[in-house]
């Protein structure tokens, strides 16, 4: 009977651990916001090359969602007019992905391909 619990304590810490380990990865979401380049647009003096960042604007308050380099955003950049972009004239786009917090900031890694929203 005592192994029997030892093994279901184990059991139940490893599979705590698992979901931990899960959620860290990030939570998928999908966002729809203003799309502009980090370095292009923003003129944000620590982007080194372009990047695609989403402004989400919801009750007059702005969240900006970094994405990460990877092939969806690749594409977007220029197909959207993202790089182009100015404050006063972003494309609206529509991004589906698992986000985190990395230094202070929101990334949002892409799983599906970035569509223009309205």
């Amino acid at each position: 009977m005592r192994k029997l619990l030892s093994l279901l304590v184990v059991g139940v810490a490893v599979s705590g651990l698992s979901l931990l380990k899960a959620d860290e990865g990030g939570s998928k979401i999908t966002i729809t916001g203003d799309g502009i380049c980090a370095k292009c647009g923003l003129k944000e003096a620590d982007a080194k090359k372009c990047q695609n960042v989403v402004i989400v604007t919801k009750d007059g308050e702005e969240t900006k969602y970094y994405l990460a380099d990877n092939d969806f955003s690749k594409k977007a950049h220029q197909a959207l007019g993202i790089c182009t972009a100015q404050k006063d004239s972003m494309p609206k786009v529509k991004v589906t992905g698992t986000c985190e917090k990395k230094d202070g900031k929101l990334v949002l890694t892409p799983t599906e391909e970035l569509k223009k929203a309205g």
